[in-house]
């Protein structure tokens, strides 16, 4: 442990010492020369050593405090260059940002140019999980999480809310089992996503059925990928039918690689959500985030860009 002494009291002991005033000093720490005269007095009584010499007009050191000045000085001089060092890293530097590897890779990088160009001094570093984090021992910063924003003691905001689609190769909607009604898909392999740990009632194919009012077609039969971009790949490569996140296959809808064969989508109780702690929530770079993914979210018409086969 370190035995510091008072820090009022050698505040202004430096600020008297170095402009050989107590009024001087006053005016420089906002106080009045009384309240220097006591913290000097109390620092004085403390280290059992006496400091100034009062003369009618004026004040000089002492051998004792002249000899410890320049180390008291640059004592402060430090901590202001640590106050700055700090205050920097909350506006520039390294920004943690975890997300659902899907959500990180068809989404959220995609935008990332754009926050780089309007700040260029903060650098995006993405972890990229389905488990939720744990701020401090995982060093993330603010997270894009997909759920119900059951989040307990978090700052949390909406981005969008979840929006599923069965999505496939178009050649399955041609040949001896065409895809034109939702019963057809007893023909075909259905592609299923296991979300882990992930909680709340998270889409599936049972869900989707049950919407479209199919009770003839087994929803556990096919493989499972624990990443969403996995089965859409799946899907893009002719091996069955996906469900997937709106947002998650407007490339391949737009390039021809995936088509809906259905006109109906599941609508969830679940959401995206940007995260983080109520404590950091306004920290500015972690500020700066939410607002522009907040931002970006708005602009984003999910729904607008499918275009139903």
């Amino acid at each position: 442990m370190r035995k510091i002494p008072p820090l009022n009291g050698l505040r202004a002991f430096e600020a008297a010492a170095r402009n050989l005033s107590f009024t001087k000093a006053a005016q420089e720490l906002f106080v009045t020369p009384a309240a220097i005269s006591h913290q000097i007095k109390g620092l004085e009584e403390y280290l059992g050593v006496r400091l100034f010499r009062r003369l009618t007009r004026s004040v000089i050191l002492t051998d004792a405090a002249q000899s410890v000045l320049p180390l008291v000085s640059e004592g402060f001089d430090r901590l202001a260059q640590a106050g700055e060092v700090l205050k920097q890293s909350e506006t520039s530097g390294v920004l943690t940002v975890s997300s659902a590897p899907t959500f990180a890779a068809k989404w959220l990088v995609l935008r990332i140019p754009d926050f780089a160009e309007r700040y260029p001094d903060i650098s995006i570093r993405m972890d990229a999980r389905l488990e939720l984090v744990d701020f401090d021992r995982d060093g993330v910063d603010v997270a894009v999480r997909f759920g119900n924003g059951d989040y307990p003691g978090m700052q949390i905001d909406r981005l969008f809310n979840e929006e599923i689609v069965p999505v496939c190769h178009p050649k399955l909607l041609d040949g001896p089992n065409p895809l034109r009604h939702p019963d057809d898909l007893k023909h075909h392999r259905l592609l299923h996503v296991d979300w882990g740990k992930m909680t709340g009632p998270l889409p599936d194919w049972n869900m989707w059925l049950a919407s479209a009012g199919v009770s003839d077609v087994d929803p556990t039969r096919g493989p499972v990928f624990t990443v969403e971009s996995m089965a859409i790949s799946a899907a893009a490569q002719g091996s069955g039918v996906a469900l997937a996140s709106t947002y998650a296959v407007t490339e391949e809808i737009a390039d021809g690689r995936l088509v809906i064969p259905f006109a109906r989508s599941l609508k969830t109780h679940t959401s995206y959500w940007v995260v983080c702690p109520r404590r950091t929530a306004n920290l500015p770079k972690i500020r700066a985030f939410r607002e522009w993914v907040i931002e970006m979210a708005a602009a984003t018409d999910i729904s607008g860009k499918i275009v139903l086969s």
